[in-house]
């Protein structure tokens, strides 16, 4: 509850843009690293050179689009003096966790946009893909049960 002069705390909204920010984030990391950096897979792997570098682009462009939606929202929360941080440091795990695993269960299994890697045995490769989304996005749900505190209003 806020105390008198301070604006309620917007919890969901925290939790949504770390939410927002977290996928993002993830996407970012799994597009310049495993996509640009080590040229193990491209965002979708069933058609042309050409087709897997376009996808990789929306891809890309969809991570940081994440991103900036977030980062307003974190700038509104902040305006407002309603930013609830633990909420929005939970939100970033859950969303980076969600992310990876919809992206190993979904698009690399179900769907079979495209694997890890090519040419090995998929098997570690998809274990530490999942377990590194699991790893997040626990982290986040037990950082969301913590005490919630928003950010104060300043003195004056």
């Amino acid at each position: 509850m806020a105390e008198p002069g301070e604006r309620p705390a917007r919890t969901g909204r925290s939790v949504l843009t770390g939410v927002l920010i977290g996928i993002g984030a993830a996407g970012f990391v799994d597009e310049t690293v495993f996509h640009q950096l080590l040229h193990w897979h491209h965002f979708y792997d069933r058609g042309t050179s050409a087709a897997g570098l376009v996808s990789d682009g929306l891809f890309h462009a969809f991570s940081w689009t994440a991103v900036v939606v977030g980062l307003f929202l974190l700038a509104d929360l902040h305006r407002r003096r309603a930013t609830v941080p633990v909420r929005v440091w939970a939100g970033g795990l859950i969303g980076a966790g969600g992310f990876q695993l919809y992206d190993g269960l979904v698009q690399h299994k179900l769907f079979g946009l495209h694997q890890v890697r090519y040419g090995v045995d998929l098997l570690p490769y998809d274990l530490a893909w999942d377990v590194a989304g699991v790893v997040l996005l626990l982290a986040g749900l037990a950082l969301s049960r913590r005490p919630a505190r928003q950010i104060a209003a300043p003195p004056w």
